[in-house]
């Protein structure tokens, strides 16, 4: 299992309406990030930053299932119209790196 962090920026203005698009996501959403290996995945939001926690099984691995999977494609547009920046899935990040934890 891995533990992925990740960090999104929202366009100005965009606050309330992505916490209204995320009260709750499409059921197909929820069944195809399961298939892909996502044991949860949380979202914190301070202004306009969002900050999330993912657990997952192989994180590269939901990202290659998911990149052209029919449910998360217009998620993804809906969330593009949203974040300042687009996930198109193309890339091969890995999160943001860990650097502390408390032992």
């Amino acid at each position: 299992m891995e533990r992925i962090a990740l960090h999104t920026r929202l366009k100005a203005g965009k606050e309330t309406e992505y916490d209204r698009v995320h009260a709750q996501i499409p059921a197909e959403l929820n069944v195809a990030l399961r298939a892909a290996g996502v044991h949860g995945w949380s979202i914190w939001r301070s202004g306009r930053e969002l900050f999330h926690l993912v657990e997952v099984e192989d994180y590269s691995t939901m990202r290659k299932l998911l990149a052209d999977h029919p449910a998360n494609i217009p998620w993804q547009a809906r969330m593009a119209e949203l974040l300042e920046v687009q996930d198109d899935y193309s890339g091969d990040d890995s999160g943001i790196p860990l650097v502390w934890t408390l032992p």
